[in-house]
């Protein structure tokens, strides 16, 4: 009788399979429905596009930084000066970090999509810019013990909700497995923003704002690390963490950007 009362097993296995693939349907129909009423736009031109923010016209804009560079700043050369050949900045004022590489220049789509990543909760752009940096680093992160993303001042955090250097981070991290270390490094003073300043004027704003945490020292020591920030413009900001870096025994501070202003010449 308890047979003949209750369905075979196949059939409510069935069953509850088809429930289930009802709820999995129910739950993405509120982002079904916002993506087609709200396509996903290009960043930079703000046409409909498919994928990550970027439309391929405004991907072919972006100017990729490619050999031949600098060995030490990662700045690209108009011809190939032949190896080991440092750049006029590289000679006249050498950083604290060891080498510098970055994915593009700094020009107006990549200045784009910088903005939307850290002002306007473009999340959604880290993985392409990501992967862009982790392929410009690539010499880098084969040598690297470690990621340490350039960290906000708990203020600007809180305000911002997150850092963008750390989301690029963690994109990096899954392509190359090179460990993220946020934790290690702190911006212990908060500081001004750096745009407007000159030179001189960004270094003195940045001087003693980073420090690696007291506990973390010995994670340091030895180490080779790379950071990972949005941009490179004079270096202030980078070059004030590789000294924190150092100064704690890491082996080498190497830097990673997805972007960095080339002059004219």
């Amino acid at each position: 009788m308890d047979a003949e009362a209750s369905p075979p097993r196949s059939i409510s296995g069935h069953l509850r399979g088809a429930l289930q693939a009802c709820r999995g349907v129910m739950a993405h129909l509120p982002r079904l429905a916002l993506d087609i009423a709200l396509p996903t736009l290009c960043v930079s031109c703000r046409e409909p596009v498919d994928g990550e923010g970027v439309c391929a016209a405004c991907w072919a804009r972006l100017s990729f930084i490619e050999r031949p560079y600098c060995p030490r700043l990662g700045i690209p050369f108009v011809y190939d000066p032949g190896p080991d050949m440092l750049s006029m900045e590289a000679i006249a004022s050498p950083p604290a970090y060891q080498r510098a590489r970055a994915a593009v220049r700094y020009d107006d789509v990549a200045r784009t999509l910088v903005h939307a990543l850290k002002y306007q909760d473009r999340t959604d752009l880290a993985p392409a810019m990501g992967r862009w940096m982790a392929r410009a680093g690539g010499e880098l992160l084969a040598e690297a013990d470690m990621l340490v993303p350039v960290p906000l001042h708990w203020r600007r955090a809180w305000r911002r909700r997150y850092n963008q250097s750390g989301a690029l981070a963690r994109i990096i991290e899954r392509q190359s497995g090179v460990k993220v270390k946020a934790e290690v490094l702190r911006r212990v003073r908060a500081t001004e923003q750096q745009i407007g300043l000159s030179r001189a004027q960004r270094a003195t704003n940045v001087q003693g704002a980073f420090q690696v945490s007291p506990d973390r020292q010995a994670d340091v020591q030895g180490r080779r690390i790379v950071l990972i920030d949005d941009v490179l413009t004079s270096g202030a900001t980078l070059d004030a963490c590789a000294r924190a870096l150092l100064r704690a025994k890491a082996a080498q501070v190497d830097v990673l950007v997805f972007a960095r202003v080339v002059e004219s010449r």
